[in-house]
C-alpha cells in the first residue's frame, strides 16, 4: 500500500487544522495509507516508510517555523545517506504574505533529492473554510497522484 506522510508544525493550531484537512482529503483515496505526525514526532524512519511527503508549516515572523526547520535539519543528511527520493508538496499557513517562509523552505528542499509534486499552497490569514477546502484538495490530489504512480 502506498503511504503518504503529512508532517506538520503548529504553535497556534492553524497548521494543525490544515494538516487535518489535508488528511481528510488524502484519506478519501483508496489504497493510500495516510500518516500524520507532528514534526517533533517524525524523523528519517517515517520518511523511509513513506512514498510521499506533505509538509504543513507555518510562517513565524516572516520565516519558516522553527519546528519545521528542525525537522528538515534533522532529516537532511540521513535522508541523503539512505538514498531517499520522495515527491513532496508544501502547505504553508502565513500570517503575513508567506514569501520569506516559502523561500526558506524551498532553499532547504533544493538540497534534498526530493522532487516537488505540486506548486506550494500558501494560505494567508486566519484559517477559513476556503483554506480548509484548499488543504483537503491538495491532500486528495497528492494522494491520488501517488496511487496512480504519477509522482
Amino acid at each position: 500500500m502506498t503511504s503518504l506522510l503529512i508532517a506538520y508544525h503548529s504553535q497556534s493550531g492553524a497548521s494543525a487544522q490544515l494538516a487535518r484537512a489535508a488528511w481528510r482529503g488524502a484519506s478519501a483515496e483508496p489504497g493510500v495509507n495516510v500518516v500524520v505526525r507532528r514534526v517533533w514526532d517524525a524523523g528519517v524512519a517515517e520518511l523511509r516508510q513513506a512514498q510521499g511527503l506533505l509538509l504543513v508549516a507555518a510562517e513565524n515572523s516572516g520565516s519558516l517555523s522553527g519546528g519545521m526547520k528542525d525537522f528538515l535539519d534533522r532529516t537532511f543528511y540521513p535522508a541523503i545517506a539512505s538514498g531517499l527520493v520522495l515527491p513532496y508538496a508544501v502547505l504553508l499557513s502565513a500570517g503575513n504574505d508567506g514569501r520569506g517562509a516559502l523561500r526558506q523552505l524551498q532553499r532547504i528542499m533544493s538540497g534534498y533529492p526530493f522532487p516537488a509534486a505540486a506548486e506550494p499552497v500558501v494560505l494567508r490569514g486566519e484559517v477559513s473554510a476556503a483554506h480548509l477546502q484548499a488543504a483537503g484538495e491538495l491532500g486528495a490530489a497528492f494522494a491520488a497522484g501517488l496511487e496512480m504512480g504519477i509522482f
